[in-house]
């Protein structure tokens, strides 16, 4: 995978697409732990900081997505939390730049001249200024709107039993209209241009909009939908009352105590793993979803030398259906149970499994 392969010129993700909840509940580290988090928009690093891991290092070949990490923690670091739900753009706020003002001179030399150069991002709120985020900030606004009115919308959400979701989703939302617009968009082509780098999508062999429309009609037909804040962004383009773990006031100030613990590394996440091992826990994203066949069985061996014994591994298939057990069935015991049962409650419901691998 050449660096030339996929364009690092901007944050592609302000915020975490993955179900911080199931990859803790699966992890579960012990206290003291060292953890390799794949970077991204820095949102599951953080929530495992709720563990008191000894370490965990967030590695991420673009470098903007660890300036937006940085900026992120030096938020836990002095602000409230309240001023970190305006400043980063889960509440409204005028006030961000006065905001960043204060806490600027907390940020590494390289993320602060990042950032005076990306104030207009900081004023909009970072959290939906990634190119994914622009993505389904394009479906919210402008497609949902020919969709459905927002008392539909509304109605997704409020609270009903199991029978009366499913009710109305296959009599009030599952339209015409729904399925078109949306197997228009999520179709292999619209994705590539705005959404994902479609040299991420090389390995997809499956007809990408029906794969997705599948996975979503599972779950908004059941009573999940109501509280999910990824569906929530999906077709509003902003969060509501709903926020990733990280934010959620119960870990707030468990992660501010143990911030100093999560340290960012630049870099190819094998060679990351490589020069900083030993680890006990891996968080991998869906990162085998952008490899060969043969570049995967090139890194899995890299990420396993630098994994103790017993440790454990946590990642997601999308379209891509790649298991390290599969592939390297003495080195790795496939965690098949509870594996299923999380990818059943996954926020992320567009994902194929979640999955969970014990090294030998």
């Amino acid at each position: 995978m050449s660096h030339n392969s996929i364009l690092f010129d901007r944050i592609r993700y302000a915020n975490c697409w993955e179900d911080a909840d199931i990859l803790l509940e699966g992890l579960s580290p012990e206290a003291g732990s060292r953890i390799l988090s794949i970077g991204s928009g820095g949102d599951n690093s953080l929530a495992l900081l709720t563990t008191d891991p000894a370490l965990v290092v967030a590695a991420d070949v673009n470098v903007n997505q660890l300036h937006l990490i940085e900026l992120k923690k030096v938020c836990f670091r002095l602000l409230e939390r309240e001023e970190t739900l305006s400043f980063l753009g889960f509440q409204a706020s005028n006030s961000r730049i006065e905001t960043y003002q204060k806490i600027r001179a907390g940020l590494p030399a390289e993320s602060q001249s990042y950032w005076e150069n990306h104030l207009p991002w900081i004023e909009k709120g970072v959290v939906h200024q990634g190119k994914f985020e622009k993505y389904f900030q394009t479906f919210s606004r402008k497609l949902v709107p020919l969709i459905h009115a927002k008392s539909v919308v509304r109605g997704l959400f409020s609270k009903k039993s199991d029978e009366e979701q499913c009710q109305f989703y296959h009599k009030r939302w599952n339209t015409f209209r729904w399925k078109l617009f949306f197997k228009i968009f999520f179709s292999k082509a619209v994705m590539g241009r705005l959404g994902r780098h479609p040299s991420l999508m090389k390995e997809v062999k499956v007809p990408v909009a029906r794969f997705i429309f599948e996975r979503a009609e599972r779950h908004l037909s059941t009573v999940r939908a109501q509280s999910n804040y990824i569906l929530y962004y999906g077709l509003n383009g902003d969060f509501g009352e709903h926020l990733p773990r990280y934010l959620q006031e119960g870990h707030y100030e468990k992660i501010r105590q143990n911030i100093d613990r999560l340290v960012v590394k630049q870099g190819w996440i094998q060679n990351v793993a490589q020069a900083n091992p030993p680890f006990q826990y891996m968080n991998l994203s869906n990162i085998f979803e952008y490899m060969s066949s043969t570049q995967f069985t090139e890194v899995t061996p890299l990420l396993m030398n630098a994994l103790d014994s017993g440790g454990k591994v946590a990642y997601w298939n999308l379209m891509v259906p790649r298991k390290l057990s599969d592939h390297f069935p003495h080195e790795f015991q496939y965690c098949k149970c509870e594996s299923e049962r999380l990818t059943e409650k996954d926020k992320g419901f567009f994902y194929l499994s979640f999955n969970l691998d014990l090294k030998l």
